[in-house]
């Protein structure tokens, strides 16, 4: 049983990473992988209003910590 810290942990941080959701679709969790990946896309296709942007880099973060904090 991996948890908290292990190497499949970080690897999906990593991908969360460079697109958000991307940890919580390799480590198998589909639902939360497309809410962050649809809620920080939108944010960043709204990127010409500030606060869009602002929530999405929020959003984008939460999705990397929350890929390496999972314990499944």
């Amino acid at each position: 049983m991996t948890g908290q810290g292990s190497g499949g942990n970080v690897l999906a941080a990593i991908c969360s990473f460079f697109i958000p959701g991307l940890g919580q679709l390799v480590q198998g969790r589909l639902l939360p992988a497309f809410l962050f990946f649809a809620l920080a896309g939108t944010g960043y296709f709204f990127a010409v209003l500030i606060i869009p942007a602002v929530i999405a880099a929020i959003i984008h973060l939460w999705s990397i910590i929350d890929a390496a904090r999972f314990v499944g």
